[in-house]
Order: C-alpha cells, then sequence, then structure tokens
C-alpha cells in the first residue's frame, strides 16, 4: 500500500490522507508565491505535482497523468519567469491583460482540450471515475499555469473556473483536503487578481535583459 495514501486524519467526518494534505499544502504555497510574484511559485509547484503523482500512480491514472503535465507547465513557468524580460525593477514579473488572440487562443484551447481529454477518459475508465468534470479540471489547471507562465492577469479567472468545479469534484472523490484547500484557493485568488490587476494597469518601464534598473 502506498503510504502516502494511508489516513492522517480525520476532519468533521472527512478522512484526510497524507498526500491529499501534503500536496495540496505545497499547492496552496504555490499559488500565494505566485500572487507575490515570486520565482519559487514553480520549483514549489513542481514539488507539490511530484508528490500528488506519487499519490495517484496506480490508483488514479489520469490524475497521476495530469500532475505529469503540471510539472512540465512548472518547468516551462520557471524557465520563462526567470528569462528576465518583461521584469520589472524589482525583480518580478510584469502582470499583463492578456490580448483579445490570446484570450481566444486560450479559451478555444480550453473547450477542445476538455472535450478531447474527456473522451479520452471515456473510452478508458480507469484513467478517471468522473471523465467530464476531471477533464475541465485537468485543462483548465494546464490553461491557469500556461497563463501564469506568461504573467497573464486572466490566470486568476482561470483559477476561479477550476475552483467551482474542483471544490465538490474532490469531496465526493474522497479527497477531502483537496476540497479545503480549493476553497481556500478561492480567497487567494480573488486578493491576487485584485494584486495583478492594480500591478498591470500601472505604467511601469520594463526592464529588459542587460539593462541597469
Amino acid at each position: 500500500m502506498n503510504p502516502l495514501n494511508t489516513e492522517a486524519f480525520t476532519l468533521f467526518g472527512q478522512h484526510i490522507l497524507w498526500s491529499d494534505m501534503i500536496g495540496n499544502l505545497f499547492g496552496l504555497a504555490a499559488l500565494a508565491l505566485g500572487w507575490r510574484r515570486s520565482l519559487l511559485t514553480w520549483p514549489v509547484q513542481f514539488v507539490s505535482g511530484l508528490i500528488l503523482f506519487a499519490a495517484f500512480y496506480g490508483h488514479l491514472t489520469g490524475s497521476a497523468g495530469k500532475q505529469v503535465v503540471v510539472m512540465a507547465v512548472a518547468v516551462y513557468g520557471f524557465w520563462q519567469w526567470s528569462r528576465g524580460r518583461g521584469k520589472t525593477a524589482d525583480g518580478h514579473i510584469t502582470p499583463r491583460f492578456a490580448t483579445w488572440r490570446e484570450r481566444a487562443a486560450m479559451i478555444t484551447a480550453a473547450a477542445a482540450g476538455t472535450v478531447a481529454v474527456a473522451l479520452l477518459f471515456t473510452a478508458y475508465p480507469s484513467l478517471s471515475w468522473d471523465p467530464w468534470p476531471d477533464a475541465y479540471i485537468f485543462v483548465g489547471t494546464i490553461v491557469a499555469m500556461y497563463a501564469q507562465a506568461k504573467g497573464m492577469v486572466e490566470f486568476w479567472f482561470a483559477w476561479l473556473l477550476v475552483d467551482v468545479v474542483g471544490v465538490p469534484l474532490n469531496f465526493a472523490g474522497g479527497y477531502a483536503f483537496s476540497g479545503f484547500v480549493y476553497v481556500i484557493y478561492g480567497a487567494l485568488v480573488l486578493w491576487g487578481m485584485r494584486d495583478w490587476w492594480l500591478r498591470s494597469r500601472r505604467s511601469t518601464r520594463p526592464v529588459l535583459e542587460g539593462t541597469p534598473a
């Protein structure tokens, strides 16, 4: 038996698993660091994905596969934020709103991706116990992380849309701690959205790579 999937404690009648608790605490920390525009958000997100992959592997194949994609996007995000371009004088990423073309591309990719992944999950039931909601969260998470990697304020909106389905799905699937954490995610997302929104409106000139601050 995977020790990560053993019970840590019981809360409000819900059985809290070690994997669920530890992995999602790292995920929560990653979101908070993302709010602060810290480069550390990506390695912390990677560790969260690694822990949840170890928990799901051999049990929920689709969920384990999702964590592989999450870790890959975390590497991409780290590369994007560490390149140096588009940073402000404080050394952090400069938040911006996506263009209408970028928004259309992300919405199209999210819709098409959700349908494709849901059909895959439906064709192979062992990959997911609830194909359509699971596919929605899977693809929505990837879109949100991609938008975050690009410094788009819309990434917070994407997380809100993921939370709407993620909270009830995690409780229904027995991952109570994930459900509780998604509720906290919602609060952090609202605060983070406000912060990035205001920063995107400021006329701070980006510091290009190799240019003195």
